[in-house]
């Protein structure tokens, strides 16, 4: 039987155990070769250490303090992350991993990244917070970069306003006021309705959540907001037999599908989407909350298309704070023509201190040789990983993606949450996505070696799963 503590024991033994952490000398649990890897003739290894148990320092505090307290969210294993650097994160239990989620997809130039501490400590002591109501330096200085380097880089030609929120579904819900009112203006009160797609993924609240084609998602919040039509990824036809010149006012579409399988859209299909769009008078919206700011390696998904695929909309978010809140919503001349004094608006979003960390994340990932880097780190990824699809036919059957957003296919009976389970417990962290795939997502300067001795671990997990 599990011994009954107190919230205040809890506590002070976890206290006591962080302090012990920050002042011991000793090598990590995981990823020290002493204690993690042992060598015999060609083989390496593998020492697991299964998840923190009940009675664990990590065990306490979830069972103690963070259920009874905490809502409901994603099904969570016993760990209890407390720091990280670069590629590498660590939990209560003083075990260190690598870290191949990257805060799905969010901290982009890594964990603690010294010039982004740097900017918050000092930001922090002059200005973290003033609203709408009046400017700030950092908030129009993150705008005029995303529009100016979006344009320098390949994207959006046309970008013009950017608006400056908090997260993704935030970025998509201004998205959806925004094109309903241009709807509005240049066809009429019916012009209201939206399309998207199979798979997708764009939020939580009502009204993404009303774009998010998964019954999984929506069925419990059911009914969601009307005059949303679903079409089929890569099939113009289907789009075609949906959208209504009179009452559509936005296409909303992932260039890669992260959530819905890591599913890569088709260039000719959103050149057939955008032409179709501007015959009809028509929003087209890009949501690159997880595809966008260098993890393809370009500074957009979109920006490998010519401009006769770019949108009018793209959104924005995860990446663009390397981990702290912001996400941000770009549009057109044409867009902002529409909008009105009092039309939207934000108490949090545009806050100094998110505003000046965005604007060093896009000046890092908007740098070519940054870039460069990110394709040549996919190239070993894709390399390493085809070869695990050859050695392991009958359990993989495809690896898809781009860039640093990478997908692994399994067979319909290969168990992933299995192989996700073992790789936690050999030091490694991956998560899922769509269909039975895993799906990767490290950081965009993840060093060559730490990817060499992640993907090991991952080909452990997948021959002994």
């Amino acid at each position: 039987m599990m011994r009954l503590v107190s919230y205040g024991q809890v506590v002070g033994s976890i206290r006591n155990a962080l302090a012990s952490h920050s002042s011991s000398k000793s090598s990590f649990l995981f990823l020290s070769t002493s204690s993690k890897l042992s060598q015999r003739g060609n083989k390496v290894n593998f020492q697991e250490f299964p998840d923190a148990g009940s009675e664990s320092h990590s065990g306490q505090f979830i069972e103690k303090v963070s259920k009874p307290y905490s809502v409901t969210t994603y099904s969570r294993p016993s760990l209890i992350l407390t720091h990280g650097k670069g590629s590498h994160i660590f939990d209560l239990e003083n075990r260190r991993y690598i870290d191949f989620t990257a805060g799905i997809a969010v901290t982009c130039l890594g964990h603690s990244h010294e010039e982004v501490s740097k900017i918050i400590k000092d930001q922090a002591e002059k200005l973290l917070h003033c609203s709408n109501l009046y400017y700030n330096l950092p908030a129009g200085e993150l705008a005029r970069k995303l529009v100016t380097k979006t344009q320098e880089m390949g994207g959006m030609y046309d970008a013009a306003r950017v608006f400056l929120c908090n997260s993704g579904t935030e970025a998509n819900e201004a998205a959806m006021k925004f094109a309903r009112k241009y709807g509005k203006m240049v066809g009429g009160d019916e012009k209201i309705e939206f399309i998207t797609f199979e798979n997708s993924f764009h939020g939580r609240s009502m009204g993404a959540l009303s774009l998010t084609s998964n019954p999984k998602y929506q069925h419990p919040f059911a009914p969601l907001i009307p005059g949303v039509n679903v079409a089929k990824p890569n099939d113009i036809e289907s789009v075609k037999r949906v959208l209504s010149k009179e009452k559509t006012c936005a296409v909303i579409i992932e260039p890669i599908q992260g959530e819905g399988g890591v599913n890569t859209i088709d260039s000719d299909f959103l050149i057939q989407l955008r032409q179709l769009c501007n015959e009809n008078d028509v929003v087209l919206i890009y949501d690159e909350i997880q595809c966008g700011l260098g993890r393809t390696g370009a500074l957009w998904a979109h920006s490998h298309l010519p401009k006769e695929a770019h949108p009018d909309i793209v959104t924005m978010a995860k990446a663009l704070g390397n981990g702290f809140p912001i996400g941000a919503t770009m549009i057109t001349e044409k867009l902002e023509k529409a909008l009105a004094v009092g039309d939207h608006g934000t108490t949090y979003g545009g806050n100094p201190l998110g505003a000046r960390i965005g604007a060093f994340v896009v000046d890092e990932v908007s740098k070519p040789d940054f870039l460069n880097k990110v394709q040549e780190k996919s190239n070993l990824f894709f390399e390493k990983l085809s070869k695990l699809g050859q050695e392991f036919p009958e359990k993989i059957t495809k690896v898809k993606g781009k860039g640093l957003l990478i997908g692994i296919q399994f067979k319909d009976d290969v168990d992933i949450n299995e192989i996700v389970r073992k790789c936690r417990e050999c030091g490694l962290l991956i998560i899922t996505a769509g269909m039975n795939t895993i799906r990767l997502v490290p950081a965009l300067n993840i060093p060559d070696d730490v990817i060499n001795e992640g993907l090991a671990i991952l080909k452990h997990c997948i021959e002994t799963s």
